[in-house]
């Protein structure tokens, strides 16, 4: 994070300086007040059943220099009990989730440094990653960290960004009609990647014409004042991002395994346990070998590789960092544990990402006498289309083989109804709870089995991993 003074707080967050230097340099910006870094900004985010600002006290305690609330009582009965304290400085705002973003803002535009914004339906947290991993290969990049892609997380994000990165890969998230369109609008991306048109959050908003619609408000962040050149970066695979590609007017190149795709994938194949493919741009092909699971990600690859080459990477460094992409918790993290391996990819789910996992589990070589465990729970915000996105996978994973499912969950009864219906005599286990369900994958395995374990992370389906390998990943 670049020094950021009081009064360029005050000026943008149309704030209040209650007491304190306005000339006091910021280094850092937190919403714990249990973790406050040096020199560090608190805010008082209030949320629904959390009020920040009561935290005040906590955070100047733990070394907070600075406090941003929106509650004067809150600073009328601190500074009663510390009248001594005169350095803290305390700004008084109307709504600090408006305020901490319009301050991000500011920062961002004080930067020099480009932003490729990543966002889809599935796929953007690797994407991100693997577009970094790809772009390091000849630059020094910032990348979203943790989880933080939404109307808070963003910003809190931007304010970490310095020009001591020569780019950033920041993961734009949607939830809500508008949050997209809104935290692209602070990021000042120059480059948009869209992975996908799934069918998460559909619940919010109804049909996939409506969400890709709102997939495109990324481009409110190519602002006018950003002289770089600005791009669309898209699945050319997905038909509704072919369908809506012009409706931003902004320049697009397709990547994908399309013939017309700028940016192509052949002759995917598998090499020592790993998947291999050719990647084709004009007359160049290269050879790509990827160290994660799943086949999807060879579109996620072709995807940074696109982002790589736009921003002067070479292709073949970029493509050799690639080879050291290892993946992250909870997305198809493998497990091995007495001489069996759990597929961990609890960190959430949707159709698309259920049946990309499902075919990871198919594609994996088993030993002579293992099987194949799929241990599956409900997909949430379907909306009224959750049974039938349900059956879907059902059908889907009818036949890829698995020799044993188990569920715990009402929608994914779903599945199991389009199973049995495509291939009777499957074996399947229905569980009221997680505990008996974990209970009995516990002795059911053997070596040589492969269980892949998938549901919402709201179900809580992460203590099947937590409970069987540990819940840090360490057996």
């Amino acid at each position: 994070m670049n020094d950021i003074r009081i009064r360029d707080i005050l000026e943008a967050s149309s704030g209040t300086l209650l007491q304190g230097d306005p000339e006091l340099s910021l280094h850092a910006v937190t919403t714990d007040s249990r973790e406050v870094p040096e020199d560090a900004l608190f805010v008082g985010i209030v949320g629904e059943t959390m009020d920040g600002n009561r935290f005040m006290g906590s955070a100047v305690e733990h070394g907070a220099k600075a406090a941003m609330i929106s509650d004067r009582g809150v600073y009328d009965a601190w500074h009663e009990a510390h009248p001594g304290d005169k350095d803290t400085a305390v700004i008084l705002v109307n709504d600090t989730t408006d305020a901490i973003q319009k301050t991000a803002k500011m920062a961002r535009l004080k930067l020099k440094l480009p932003a490729v914004g990543v966002t889809g339906s599935v796929g953007k947290t690797t994407t991100r990653e693997m577009i970094a991993c790809a772009l390091s290969a000849e630059k020094k990049v910032y990348r979203t960290g943790k989880n933080y892609n939404n109307w808070l997380g963003v910003p809190l994000t931007l304010l970490e960004l310095s020009d001591d990165y020569d780019i950033a890969v920041l993961e734009l998230g949607l939830n809500v009609r508008g949050e997209l369109g809104l935290i692209s609008s602070l990021s000042n991306i120059d480059t948009a990647v869209i992975t996908n048109i799934g069918t998460a959050h559909l619940e919010f908003y109804g049909t996939r014409d409506e969400l890709t619609r709102e997939k495109f408000t990324i481009t409110r962040g190519f602002r006018e004042d950003n002289p770089r050149e600005k791009l669309m970066i898209l699945n050319g695979d997905d038909p509704y991002l072919r369908k809506y590609c012009g409706l931003t007017g902004y320049p697009y190149v397709f990547y994908g395994s399309a013939a017309d795709c700028a940016y192509r994938y052949e002759n995917v194949r598998m090499e020592g346990g790993k998947y291999v493919f050719d990647f084709c741009h004009e007359d160049l092909r290269i050879p790509v070998t990827l160290s994660v699971l799943g086949v999807h990600n060879v579109m996620n690859a072709v995807a940074a590789l696109a982002a790589a080459d736009h921003y002067g990477v070479d292709l073949q460094r970029a493509a050799e960092a690639l080879a050291s992409y290892k993946g992250f918790k909870s997305r198809l993290e493998p497990h091995e544990k007495d001489g069996w391996l759990l597929i961990d990819d609890t960190y959430n789910a949707s159709p698309d990402s259920m049946k990309a996992g499902l075919r990871v589990l198919h594609d994996l070589p088993k030993e002579t006498g293992g099987r194949r465990i799929a241990v599956l729970g409900d997909m949430l915000e379907l909306g009224d289309g959750s049974p039938d996105y349900h059956y879907e996978v059902g059908a889907y994973a009818a036949g890829l083989g698995i020799d044993l499912f188990m569920m715990r969950g009402t929608d994914i009864l779903n599945a199991k109804r389009a199973i049995l219906e495509r291939a009777p005599g499957t074996e399947i286990r229905v569980f009221p709870d997680l505990t008996p369900l974990i209970a009995a994958l516990r002795m059911e395995l053997k070596p040589g089995d492969i269980v892949y374990v998938k549901a919402s992370h709201y179900t809580g389906i992460h203590r099947v991993t937590e409970e069987l390998v540990g819940s840090d990943g360490e057996q």
